[in-house]
Protein backbone atom coordinates (compact mmCIF):
# COMPACT_ATOMS: atom_id res chain seq x y z
CA UNK A 1 0.00 0.00 0.00
CA UNK A 2 1.45 3.08 -1.29
CA UNK A 3 1.43 6.23 1.22
CA UNK A 4 -1.74 8.01 -0.53
CA UNK A 5 -3.72 4.79 -0.06
CA UNK A 6 -3.23 4.78 3.24
CA UNK A 7 -3.98 8.06 3.83
CA UNK A 8 -7.00 8.13 2.47
CA UNK A 9 -7.87 4.70 3.93
CA UNK A 10 -7.10 5.87 7.80
CA UNK A 11 -8.61 9.40 6.62
CA UNK A 12 -12.08 7.52 5.80
CA UNK A 13 -12.01 5.31 8.51
CA UNK A 14 -11.45 7.34 10.84
CA UNK A 15 -14.10 9.73 10.41
CA UNK A 16 -16.76 7.02 9.70
CA UNK A 17 -15.69 4.98 13.29
CA UNK A 18 -16.30 8.88 14.60
CA UNK A 19 -19.68 8.81 13.30
CA UNK A 20 -20.34 5.54 13.83
CA UNK A 21 -19.68 5.71 17.85
CA UNK A 22 -21.85 9.02 17.65
CA UNK A 23 -24.74 7.18 16.58
CA UNK A 24 -24.41 4.06 18.89
CA UNK A 25 -23.78 6.43 21.63
CA UNK A 26 -26.77 8.07 20.83
CA UNK A 27 -28.91 4.48 20.80
CA UNK A 28 -27.25 3.44 23.95
CA UNK A 29 -27.94 6.98 26.29
CA UNK A 30 -30.01 8.69 24.08
CA UNK A 31 -33.35 7.35 25.67
CA UNK A 32 -35.18 8.63 22.08
CA UNK A 33 -35.74 7.18 18.70
CA UNK A 34 -32.71 7.83 16.44
CA UNK A 35 -33.97 9.89 12.82
CA UNK A 36 -32.55 9.63 9.60
CA UNK A 37 -32.13 13.20 9.53
CA UNK A 38 -29.77 12.59 12.53
CA UNK A 39 -28.00 9.84 11.08
CA UNK A 40 -27.25 12.38 8.20
CA UNK A 41 -26.16 14.89 10.33
CA UNK A 42 -23.54 13.03 12.03
CA UNK A 43 -22.26 11.29 8.58
CA UNK A 44 -22.34 14.87 7.17
CA UNK A 45 -20.91 16.19 10.58
CA UNK A 46 -18.20 13.35 9.66
CA UNK A 47 -17.21 14.44 6.32
CA UNK A 48 -16.84 17.94 7.11
CA UNK A 49 -13.87 16.73 9.51
CA UNK A 50 -12.39 14.59 7.04
CA UNK A 51 -12.40 17.78 4.43
CA UNK A 52 -10.90 20.26 7.18
CA UNK A 53 -8.39 17.87 8.02
CA UNK A 54 -7.50 17.12 4.77
CA UNK A 55 -7.40 20.46 3.74
CA UNK A 56 -5.31 21.35 7.29
CA UNK A 57 -2.67 18.60 5.65
CA UNK A 58 -1.98 20.39 2.47
CA UNK A 59 -1.61 23.57 4.74
CA UNK A 60 1.09 21.71 6.81
CA UNK A 61 2.57 20.37 3.40
CA UNK A 62 2.42 24.02 2.19
CA UNK A 63 3.89 25.63 5.10
CA UNK A 64 6.55 22.67 5.65
CA UNK A 65 5.39 22.39 8.94
CA UNK A 66 7.25 19.23 9.30
CA UNK A 67 10.63 20.82 9.31
CA UNK A 68 9.94 22.53 11.94
CA UNK A 69 11.42 21.80 15.48
CA UNK A 70 8.89 21.55 18.58
CA UNK A 71 9.51 25.00 19.76
CA UNK A 72 8.49 26.44 16.34
CA UNK A 73 5.62 23.58 15.86
CA UNK A 74 2.98 23.60 18.96
CA UNK A 75 2.25 26.88 19.04
CA UNK A 76 1.47 27.02 15.28
CA UNK A 77 -0.51 23.46 16.00
CA UNK A 78 -2.06 24.60 19.25
CA UNK A 79 -2.98 27.93 17.24
CA UNK A 80 -4.39 26.34 14.31
CA UNK A 81 -6.50 23.80 15.83
CA UNK A 82 -8.23 26.52 17.56
CA UNK A 83 -8.83 28.30 14.74
CA UNK A 84 -9.81 24.40 12.74
CA UNK A 85 -12.46 24.11 15.75
CA UNK A 86 -14.50 27.54 15.64
CA UNK A 87 -14.47 27.22 11.64
CA UNK A 88 -16.32 23.81 11.90
CA UNK A 89 -18.38 24.55 14.56
CA UNK A 90 -20.23 27.34 12.24
CA UNK A 91 -19.40 25.11 9.28
CA UNK A 92 -21.85 22.36 11.31
CA UNK A 93 -24.58 24.60 12.02
CA UNK A 94 -25.04 25.75 8.52
CA UNK A 95 -25.38 22.28 7.97
CA UNK A 96 -28.08 22.03 10.63
CA UNK A 97 -30.28 24.71 8.45
CA UNK A 98 -31.25 22.52 5.56
CA UNK A 99 -31.84 19.70 7.77
CA UNK A 100 -34.19 21.44 10.25
CA UNK A 101 -31.99 20.74 13.24
CA UNK A 102 -30.94 24.50 13.63
CA UNK A 103 -31.98 25.80 16.97
CA UNK A 104 -30.26 29.62 17.61
CA UNK A 105 -30.79 29.37 21.81
CA UNK A 106 -28.96 26.10 21.79
CA UNK A 107 -26.13 26.88 19.30
CA UNK A 108 -25.26 30.58 20.45
CA UNK A 109 -25.07 29.23 23.73
CA UNK A 110 -21.80 30.08 25.48
CA UNK A 111 -21.33 26.82 26.89
CA UNK A 112 -21.79 24.77 23.85
CA UNK A 113 -19.88 26.68 21.80
CA UNK A 114 -16.96 26.50 24.53
CA UNK A 115 -17.61 23.25 25.25
CA UNK A 116 -18.09 21.90 21.47
CA UNK A 117 -15.18 24.16 19.87
CA UNK A 118 -12.85 22.48 23.50
CA UNK A 119 -13.65 19.24 22.01
CA UNK A 120 -13.01 19.53 18.50
CA UNK A 121 -9.73 20.97 19.42
CA UNK A 122 -8.63 18.13 21.26
CA UNK A 123 -10.12 15.86 18.41
CA UNK A 124 -8.07 18.18 15.82
CA UNK A 125 -4.80 17.96 18.01
CA UNK A 126 -4.74 14.26 18.46
CA UNK A 127 -5.16 14.16 15.00
CA UNK A 128 -2.06 16.58 14.34
CA UNK A 129 -0.01 14.49 17.13
CA UNK A 130 -0.72 11.42 15.31
CA UNK A 131 -0.35 13.31 11.83
CA UNK A 132 3.57 14.43 12.92
CA UNK A 133 4.22 11.27 14.63
CA UNK A 134 4.27 9.34 11.75
CA UNK A 135 5.63 11.63 9.65
CA UNK A 136 8.47 11.73 12.07
CA UNK A 137 8.93 7.39 11.97
CA UNK A 138 8.70 7.73 8.61
CA UNK A 139 11.48 10.26 8.03
CA UNK A 140 13.13 8.54 10.65
CA UNK A 141 13.01 5.17 9.18
CA UNK A 142 14.04 6.60 5.71
CA UNK A 143 17.68 8.16 7.06
CA UNK A 144 17.78 4.83 8.40
CA UNK A 145 18.02 3.25 4.95
CA UNK A 146 19.46 5.82 3.59
CA UNK A 147 23.08 6.04 6.72
CA UNK A 148 22.12 2.16 5.71
CA UNK A 149 23.28 2.69 1.77
CA UNK A 150 26.11 5.10 2.98
CA UNK A 151 27.69 2.72 5.11
CA UNK A 152 27.14 -0.43 2.31
CA UNK A 153 28.40 1.90 -0.28
CA UNK A 154 31.24 2.84 1.99
CA UNK A 155 32.30 -0.60 2.38
CA UNK A 156 32.59 -1.70 -0.45
CA UNK A 157 34.85 0.94 -1.50
CA UNK A 158 37.03 -0.15 1.43
CA UNK A 159 36.78 -3.40 0.43
CA UNK A 160 37.95 -2.45 -3.08
CA UNK A 161 41.14 -0.72 -2.19
CA UNK A 162 42.43 -3.85 -0.41
CA UNK A 163 42.74 -5.95 -3.17
CA UNK A 164 44.59 -4.03 -5.63
CA UNK A 165 47.24 -4.05 -2.71
CA UNK A 166 47.13 -7.82 -1.94
CA UNK A 167 47.11 -8.97 -5.42
CA UNK A 168 50.32 -6.60 -5.78
CA UNK A 169 52.23 -8.13 -3.29
CA UNK A 170 51.44 -11.41 -4.09
CA UNK A 171 51.94 -10.94 -7.95
CA UNK A 172 55.36 -9.34 -7.12
CA UNK A 173 56.50 -12.92 -5.04
CA UNK A 174 55.63 -15.23 -7.59
CA UNK A 175 57.21 -13.40 -10.08
CA UNK A 176 60.59 -13.73 -8.39
CA UNK A 177 59.90 -17.33 -8.45
CA UNK A 178 59.01 -17.96 -11.73
CA UNK A 179 62.79 -18.62 -13.07
CA UNK A 180 63.88 -20.00 -9.96
CA UNK A 181 61.18 -22.68 -9.17
CA UNK A 182 58.37 -22.97 -12.15
CA UNK A 183 56.91 -25.57 -10.72
CA UNK A 184 56.32 -24.30 -7.29
CA UNK A 185 55.79 -20.74 -9.08
CA UNK A 186 52.70 -22.56 -10.78
CA UNK A 187 51.49 -24.04 -7.58
CA UNK A 188 51.44 -20.34 -5.95
CA UNK A 189 49.07 -19.42 -8.52
CA UNK A 190 47.10 -21.39 -7.49
CA UNK A 191 47.01 -20.28 -4.32
CA UNK A 192 46.67 -16.76 -5.15
CA UNK A 193 43.49 -17.98 -7.97
CA UNK A 194 42.17 -19.53 -4.92
CA UNK A 195 42.36 -15.86 -2.94
CA UNK A 196 40.93 -14.13 -5.27
CA UNK A 197 38.06 -16.34 -5.87
CA UNK A 198 37.10 -16.31 -1.62
CA UNK A 199 37.92 -12.39 -1.93
CA UNK A 200 35.37 -12.33 -5.37
CA UNK A 201 32.79 -14.20 -2.92
CA UNK A 202 33.40 -12.78 0.26
CA UNK A 203 32.89 -8.86 -1.40
CA UNK A 204 29.18 -9.75 -1.38
CA UNK A 205 29.09 -10.46 2.15
CA UNK A 206 29.87 -8.10 5.42
CA UNK A 207 31.11 -11.14 6.93
CA UNK A 208 33.10 -14.33 6.30
CA UNK A 209 33.48 -17.62 8.14
CA UNK A 210 36.28 -17.24 10.37
CA UNK A 211 37.87 -20.62 9.26
CA UNK A 212 37.47 -19.22 5.31
CA UNK A 213 39.37 -15.86 6.72
CA UNK A 214 41.81 -18.44 8.11
CA UNK A 215 42.68 -20.32 5.07
CA UNK A 216 43.00 -16.98 2.77
CA UNK A 217 45.43 -16.03 5.95
CA UNK A 218 47.48 -19.54 5.55
CA UNK A 219 47.70 -18.95 1.63
CA UNK A 220 48.95 -15.41 1.87
CA UNK A 221 51.59 -16.31 4.59
CA UNK A 222 52.42 -19.38 1.92
CA UNK A 223 52.80 -16.48 -0.86
CA UNK A 224 55.33 -14.58 1.61
CA UNK A 225 57.11 -17.69 2.20
CA UNK A 226 58.12 -17.44 -1.49
CA UNK A 227 59.65 -13.94 -0.59
CA UNK A 228 61.14 -14.22 2.73
CA UNK A 229 61.69 -17.90 2.61
CA UNK A 230 63.60 -18.73 5.80
CA UNK A 231 62.85 -15.29 7.05
CA UNK A 232 59.53 -15.79 7.65
CA UNK A 233 57.91 -17.91 10.19
CA UNK A 234 54.44 -18.95 11.41
CA UNK A 235 52.70 -19.97 14.08
CA UNK A 236 48.51 -20.44 15.09
CA UNK A 237 46.75 -21.32 18.39
CA UNK A 238 42.96 -21.55 17.36
CA UNK A 239 40.51 -22.04 19.72
CA UNK A 240 38.31 -25.01 18.77
CA UNK A 241 35.04 -22.92 18.87
CA UNK A 242 36.48 -20.37 17.14
CA UNK A 243 34.60 -21.69 13.71
CA UNK A 244 31.37 -20.41 15.79
CA UNK A 245 32.51 -16.82 14.52
CA UNK A 246 32.45 -14.40 11.50
CA UNK A 247 34.89 -11.82 10.55
CA UNK A 248 34.70 -9.43 8.15
CA UNK A 249 36.01 -10.33 4.78
CA UNK A 250 39.83 -10.13 3.89
CA UNK A 251 40.50 -7.93 7.58
CA UNK A 252 42.16 -10.95 9.16
CA UNK A 253 44.65 -10.62 5.66
CA UNK A 254 44.91 -6.79 6.10
CA UNK A 255 46.22 -7.54 9.96
CA UNK A 256 48.84 -10.04 9.11
CA UNK A 257 49.84 -8.41 5.90
CA UNK A 258 50.15 -5.09 8.32
CA UNK A 259 52.64 -7.00 10.33
CA UNK A 260 54.74 -8.49 7.63
CA UNK A 261 55.11 -5.23 5.92
CA UNK A 262 56.13 -3.07 9.15
CA UNK A 263 57.85 -5.94 11.15
CA UNK A 264 59.12 -9.15 9.27
CA UNK A 265 60.32 -7.23 6.37
CA UNK A 266 62.20 -4.80 8.47
CA UNK A 267 64.19 -7.15 10.43
CA UNK A 268 67.58 -8.30 8.26
CA UNK A 269 67.23 -11.88 10.56
CA UNK A 270 63.37 -11.83 9.58
CA UNK A 271 60.79 -13.05 11.99
CA UNK A 272 57.71 -15.00 13.19
CA UNK A 273 53.79 -14.16 12.58
CA UNK A 274 51.72 -15.98 15.75
CA UNK A 275 47.94 -15.82 14.75
CA UNK A 276 45.88 -16.29 18.15
CA UNK A 277 42.05 -16.29 18.84
CA UNK A 278 40.46 -16.68 22.58
CA UNK A 279 37.07 -16.42 23.63
CA UNK A 280 35.34 -14.15 26.67
CA UNK A 281 32.39 -12.74 27.94
CA UNK A 282 30.74 -13.38 24.66
CA UNK A 283 33.18 -11.47 22.76
CA UNK A 284 35.72 -13.02 19.66
CA UNK A 285 39.28 -11.86 20.22
CA UNK A 286 42.00 -12.61 17.52
CA UNK A 287 45.60 -11.70 18.35
CA UNK A 288 48.05 -11.25 16.08
CA UNK A 289 51.69 -10.79 16.79
CA UNK A 290 54.77 -10.19 14.89
CA UNK A 291 58.23 -10.07 15.45
CA UNK A 292 59.27 -6.27 15.09
CA UNK A 293 58.75 -2.55 16.95
CA UNK A 294 55.85 -0.38 16.90
CA UNK A 295 57.58 2.89 16.68
CA UNK A 296 58.01 6.32 14.56
CA UNK A 297 61.12 7.79 13.84
CA UNK A 298 60.70 10.07 16.73
CA UNK A 299 60.45 7.23 19.05
CA UNK A 300 56.57 7.95 19.92
CA UNK A 301 54.16 5.79 18.67
CA UNK A 302 52.89 6.84 15.17
CA UNK A 303 50.15 9.64 14.74
CA UNK A 304 49.29 7.90 11.44
CA UNK A 305 48.35 4.36 11.32
CA UNK A 306 49.00 2.55 8.06
CA UNK A 307 45.90 2.32 5.75
CA UNK A 308 45.17 -1.17 6.48
CA UNK A 309 44.41 -0.02 9.79
CA UNK A 310 42.68 2.83 9.27
CA UNK A 311 40.31 0.88 7.10
CA UNK A 312 40.01 -2.12 9.15
CA UNK A 313 38.83 0.63 12.12
CA UNK A 314 36.29 1.92 9.71
CA UNK A 315 34.96 -1.12 8.62
CA UNK A 316 34.74 -2.26 12.26
CA UNK A 317 32.68 1.10 13.04
CA UNK A 318 30.71 0.39 9.95
CA UNK A 319 29.61 -2.95 10.80
CA UNK A 320 29.63 -3.00 14.42
CA UNK A 321 29.98 0.96 15.91
CA UNK A 322 31.47 0.88 19.27
CA UNK A 323 31.02 -2.84 20.09
CA UNK A 324 34.41 -3.79 18.14
CA UNK A 325 37.78 -2.70 19.01
CA UNK A 326 41.20 -2.76 17.41
CA UNK A 327 44.17 -1.91 19.29
CA UNK A 328 48.11 -2.63 18.09
CA UNK A 329 51.16 -1.72 20.74
CA UNK A 330 54.59 -3.27 21.83
CA UNK A 331 53.95 -6.15 23.49
CA UNK A 332 57.68 -6.61 24.57
CA UNK A 333 60.73 -5.19 23.22
CA UNK A 334 60.70 -7.24 20.01
CA UNK A 335 56.82 -8.26 19.51
CA UNK A 336 54.60 -6.28 18.07
CA UNK A 337 51.03 -6.97 19.21
CA UNK A 338 47.72 -6.20 17.34
CA UNK A 339 44.35 -7.32 18.82
CA UNK A 340 40.62 -7.32 17.31
CA UNK A 341 38.06 -7.55 19.89
CA UNK A 342 34.56 -8.65 17.83
CA UNK A 343 30.64 -8.75 19.41
CA UNK A 344 28.68 -12.07 19.73
CA UNK A 345 25.96 -10.85 16.73
CA UNK A 346 23.28 -12.44 14.88
CA UNK A 347 25.08 -12.50 11.68
CA UNK A 348 22.68 -13.03 9.44
CA UNK A 349 20.52 -9.87 10.37
CA UNK A 350 24.32 -7.92 9.51
CA UNK A 351 24.73 -10.31 6.56
CA UNK A 352 21.44 -8.54 5.27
Amino acid sequence: MNKLKLYWSLQLGSWLSFAFIQILGFLLLGGVELSLTQVAFWVLEAGLFLLTTHLFRHFIIYREWLSFNMARLIPRVIIAVLILSLIVYVLRMLISIPLGMYNPAVVWKVTNVVGLTSVYSLIFFLWAVLYFIYHYFERYNTSLKHQAAMNEIELNNLKSQLNPHFIFNALNSIRALVDENPKKSKNSITQLSNILRSSLVSDKQRLTSFNEELRIVKDYLGLETIRFEERLKTSYDIHPDSNMYQVPPLMLQTLVENGVKHGISKLKEGGIIELKTLLSDDKFIIQIRNSGKYIALNGAKKSKPSLGLKNTKQRLDLIYGSEASISIKNESNNVVLTELTIPQHNYESINN
